[in-house]
């Protein structure tokens, strides 16, 4: 399951309006210091190990293993007085915090 909420599906459809026609968000696993999370690129490719999930008018791919684990998603859109970005939710355990800011310690 996937949900996406409305401000993260109009900015989402702002930035696809002049992308090629067939792309999606791809959704992915990304691994930091602050353990893993979950991210979202641009993506014109599909395969047979994807799930493909239609959300807020969007086409949302995700590996099928990697769904069974970290669903449901939620995506938002925050913004903040340091800045504003997509939030990602999950079933993954909230990271706690990095490793002295940088990755290189």
């Amino acid at each position: 399951m996937l949900t996406v909420t409305d401000k993260a599906s109009e900015v989402i459809t702002d930035f696809m309006k002049d992308k090629q026609a067939g792309a999606s968000i791809r959704v992915f696993m990304n691994m930091g210091c602050s353990g893993p999370s979950l991210g979202m690129a641009l993506d014109e490719t599909q395969n047979e190990a994807d799930e493909v999930i239609q959300a807020g008018g969007t086409t949302f791919v995700i590996e099928k293993e990697l769904l069974k684990q970290v669903k449901p998603i939620h995506i938002d859109f925050i913004s903040t007085p340091e800045g504003a970005g997509f939030k990602l939710t999950s079933s993954l355990p909230q990271s706690q915090g990095g490793c002295c800011g940088s990755c290189s310690c």
